[in-house]
């Protein structure tokens, strides 16, 4: 049995009585480590779990999926995801793979990003597409998902903005020379994905993500020290964060006054918060 495990948002604890007796079961454990991030590091996993626990990378899991799921058919072996097993596409291939070997497979659901997101006050229901920001470079500077959020606006839904994560990668020098040095890892923050926002906004003009635009920004959700900001995104450029893993959410243009109430009190400055919701939703907050 290949069991896909989901580890929750937090630490060695948040996996689930279910999950954990599965991963107890198992010959094998993999750790998928370059989608998301806990806030303890595998040794803890370890003692936790009673088990030793394998870092798969993104090579192992993409290109040497076959020494993960090698007698799958015969023993247990965990695959275990931060936050919820089919929060990322690389899970699903490897179900797929799976199956086509004739390998049962069980998934272990926990708490993801895509509904604890919901802490910030926005009600699930009115979200759109999730999209993806991922780090600007100096030759790439990608903006294909602002259609996504115009989509969303047009219709009134909120966006959850999920932010790069780089881990294990190679410079492209590095890359093509063949060398397996690996650059620092990066985790996006709220900051870098407003300022990439704007400049894309000010190439686009279609006034969706001014910086008068209302937003969320979220760190470390479903943590001891989560942290949650409410403002204009002129605000949240400067606001601290502190540590990984962040994401935004863009207020959609029907917010409900129950949210309007709820996201205040995140409120960068709550004068400015009132007369933003005022202007732009036409009720008082």
């Amino acid at each position: 049995m290949l069991y896909i495990v989901g580890l929750g948002l937090s630490d060695e604890t948040d996996i689930t009585v279910k999950g954990l007796e599965a991963v107890r079961s198992c010959e094998r454990v993999y750790l998928e480590a370059y989608t998301s991030i806990l806030t303890v590091g595998k040794e803890k996993l370890e003692a936790y779990y009673d088990k030793e626990v394998v870092i798969a990378d993104r090579e192992m899991v993409e290109s040497e999926s076959d020494t993960i799921l090698a007698n799958a058919d015969t023993v247990n072996v965990s695959f275990l995801v931060v936050g919820d097993p089919y929060g990322a596409t690389t899970h699903t291939d490897l179900v797929i793979r799976a199956r086509e070997l004739n390998i049962p497979v069980q998934i272990i659901h926990n708490a993801s990003i895509m509904n604890a997101v919901g802490a910030c006050g926005l009600q699930l229901y009115n979200f759109g597409q999730t999209i993806s920001i991922v780090f600007f470079t100096e030759t790439w500077r990608p903006d294909s998902f602002y259609d996504r959020i115009v989509e969303n606006h047009a219709i009134g839904l909120h966006t959850l903005c999920l932010l790069d994560i780089k881990v294990k990668e190679q410079s492209i020098e590095n890359m093509a020379r063949g060398r397996k040095i690996y650059e620092p890892p990066r985790y996006m923050t709220v900051n870098q994905a407003v300022e990439q926002l704007l400049e894309i906004e000010e190439n686009r003009s279609q006034g969706i993500c001014t910086p008068e635009s209302l937003a969320i920004g979220c760190a470390r959700i479903g943590t001891a020290t989560e942290k949650i900001v409410a403002g204009s995104l002129g605000e949240l450029l400067n606001v601290d964060f502190g540590g990984p893993l962040h994401s935004l959410v863009l207020v959609g243009s029907k917010m409900h006054h129950m949210e309007s109430d709820f996201i205040r009190a995140y409120a960068v400055n709550v004068d400015t918060f009132d007369a933003l919701v005022k202007k732009q939703y036409n009720f008082d907050s």
